[in-house]
């Protein structure tokens, strides 16, 4: 019994596979944020409306990447 697949990666069951292009694009993008995330990693200051903050850089970043995915994921839910 072979799976029979579509060039969009939907199985002839209607369902779609695990290894879309979708989502190995999604993957490496979110691969290749964390290298350059944890590769800055000296301290900076960051001010938050009204304190200023020093931390490393690399906190900044993944917090502000952790933000952008979770207005995405609410505007992507949104939309549908």
């Amino acid at each position: 019994m072979s799976r029979k697949t579509t060039e969009r990666g939907i199985r002839a069951d209607g369902r779609r596979g695990v290894f879309t292009p979708g989502r190995i694009a999604v993957l490496v993008l979110a691969a290749l944020a964390l290298i350059f995330i944890f590769e800055n990693t000296q301290e900076t200051r960051v001010r938050v409306i009204i304190p200023e903050v020093t931390l490393p850089l690399w906190t900044a970043l993944l917090g502000t990447a952790v933000v952008g995915a979770l207005f995405g994921a609410y505007f992507m839910r949104r939309r549908r």
